[in-house]
This record gives structure tokens, sequence and C-alpha cells, in this order.
């Protein structure tokens, strides 16, 4: 007993290389043997690997056994051999498995895929935002970056990862392959108090990015306008004012009654009509052409970039460079693009 306990805890202490290179090589050695010792028994290699393996096993299904006293008690010896090996094998896969989630979930392991979103803070805002992400596109995949232990919500979607470090340093950054991500979404940190110190950390958090990915496309969530001005050395693709978008919203609510429902469905994919960005058409050389094009199929043209005078230069040409946004259902958009 105690040498097969010796044998057991070897093998247990065993690289997991090693172990995986001996269980092959003497499952192989104990195929070529039992096949020399009984070759009309079990006819050919194959037969005698699946002996081999059922017998590792100890699920053997008695179609195939030993019929010499060799056979017999090199089956004996591989099976007290075999099964210690086998079982080893199987618990150090399992481990594997164990840890990689573990360490997934401790924000631990490297993301090597692009074209993703990493979102920076956890948070209510952040929570939502990432439902609307992975409801708006089936192929969007989301990075969150924070200083939380453990992802702070279930994995078990594919597409959500997290990784755990300081935003205001590189190695987070560096392990959600910032450089081939698609956009960076900046949120203020919800356990800061203090309004302008919220805004001190975003813009840390922007510095790194911007010079990690100078050319991913960058949403800062800055607590007042003021604190913009701050962000002028920074090159933050746009800002989302938070307090004042939301006192703005509740003052156009309250003089205009329902309005808040129009905002709802245009930044919300769930509900209603949608904005989509839309790429020009080669066909359409003036703004009335995509205006009047898009109207027929279902679709309103109501901004190119920033600019949302299009009812205003219909006359105008489109320029190559044009950003067009629409307003459309989803079934709509899908036929368009």
């Amino acid at each position: 007993m105690h040498f097969f306990l010796r044998i057991s805890l070897g093998l247990i202490r065993m690289k997991n290389l090693t172990l995986f290179v001996t269980t092959a090589l003497f499952i192989i050695l104990s195929t070529v043997i039992m096949y020399v010792l009984e070759p009309d028994n079990f006819e050919t290699l194959v037969n005698t690997f699946y002996f081999v393996m059922t017998t590792f096993t100890t699920v053997g299904y008695g179609d195939y056994s030993p019929v010499t006293i060799a056979g017999k008690l090199f089956t004996v010896f591989m099976f007290l051999i075999g099964i210690g090996l086998l079982g080893v094998v199987i618990g150090k896969i399992i481990d594997s498995f164990t840890l990689f989630r573990r360490m997934r979930e401790e924000g631990r392991m490297n993301y090597m895929n692009d074209r993703h979103i990493i979102i920076i803070g956890w948070g209510k805002k952040s929570e939502v935002a990432i439902k609307e992400l992975l409801e708006s596109d089936v192929k969007i995949e989301v990075v969150i970056i924070d200083t939380l232990p453990k992802a702070p919500v279930e994995l078990t979607n594919n597409r959500l990862h997290y990784i755990q470090g300081d935003p205001t340093s590189e190695e987070p950054f560096e392990k959600a392959n910032i450089s081939k991500a698609s956009a960076v979404i900046i949120f203020s940190d919800d356990n800061i108090q203090d309004v302008s110190l919220k805004d001190a950390k975003t813009l840390l958090v922007s510095i790194t990015v911007e010079r990690l990915a100078p050319m991913v496309h960058t949403t800062a969530e800055v607590m007042t306008e003021k604190n913009i001005a701050n962000f002028s050395h920074v090159k933050i693709d746009e800002f989302i004012l938070s307090q004042e978008t939301i006192s703005r919203l509740a003052v156009r609510s309250a003089l205009y009654k329902g309005v808040s429902k129009v905002y709802s469905q245009l930044i919300s994919r769930q509900h209603g009509e949608d904005l989509y960005q839309l790429a020009k058409h080669p066909s359409w050389v003036f703004y009335n052409d995509a205006f009047q094009d898009l109207l027929k199929q279902g679709a309103t043209l109501i901004a190119d970039r920033d600019n949302l005078d299009i009812n205003r230069k219909l006359d105008e040409r489109i320029p190559d460079e044009a950003v067009l946004y629409i307003i459309c259902n989803k079934e709509t958009y899908d036929r368009l693009s």
C-alpha cells in the first residue's frame, strides 16, 4: 500500500507536460506489448488500443480479453499502473478548467480578440451600457476594466470579459488589448463623492488611454461642463455631460410633455424607433437624393455627423467623408445596411 501511495504522490507532483507524455507513452507501450503477446486474439493494433483504454478506465466490456497467462499478468500490471496515470491526468485536466475559470473571474486573463469595446469603471451606468451594447449587436464583445477583485457580473456570456487592475496604469489596458479595440468608454468613479475629484480621475484615465491607443475612439463621462477645458490637451473624441444631460432632459420634459419618451427611443435599442449610422450610398449626390430615397424605404435622414440642419441643405452635395444618421426601426436598418 505504501508503494502505491508513493507512486500516486509522485504522479500528482509531476509536471503536466511530463505527466501527459508519460501517460501517452505508457498507453502506446501497453498497446504494442499486448499485441505482441496475443496477436491472434486481438488481430489489429486498433483492437488492442481499444482493450487497453477500456482496461485503464475500468469499463471493459468483455468483447476483448487476454487468453494467455502472460497477457493476463500484464493486464493486471497495466490496470494497476494505468488507472492511476489516467486518473491523475483527468484530475489535472479538470483542475486546469477550474483554474482557467477562476483566473477569468478574477480578471487575470489577457483578452486576445479585436474590434471590442472597453468599458472602464463598474457601476449602474456601465451595467446598463453593457446590456445595451450586447443587445445592439450580436457580434460585439465587451471588456470591463475595474479594480474589483472579481468580475462584477457573471461571465457566462462569452462576449463579456473582465480585466482587474488600476485604470490609471498601463497593465490592465495591455491585457485588454486596447490597441485593437474599436472604442473605449470611460465612466466616472461612483466611489468618489467629490465631483471635481471624479473628473480628475477621469482625466488621468483618459491620458493613459490616449497615450496607449490614440486612434481608438474614446468617450468620457464628465460630471460638470466647466471641467471639459481640463481635457483640452487630451484627444477625447466625445464627452457625455452626466449631470447637465439629466437636468436638461428634465427641463425639456417639463416644458414639452412626453419628450422624454422620444429621447428614450433615440438612445436605446429597446424602445421603438432608433438612431443609426449609415454610410453614403454611391447613387446619392445631393442630400435631397439621400433624404427622398431613405424616406421611401421607411427611414428619415436627420444629420451628417453633428450637423442637424439637413432640411436646410438638401440642395448641397454630400461629401465623400459624410457620416449620415437616420431614424428607423431595426428591420429597415438591416435592409439598408
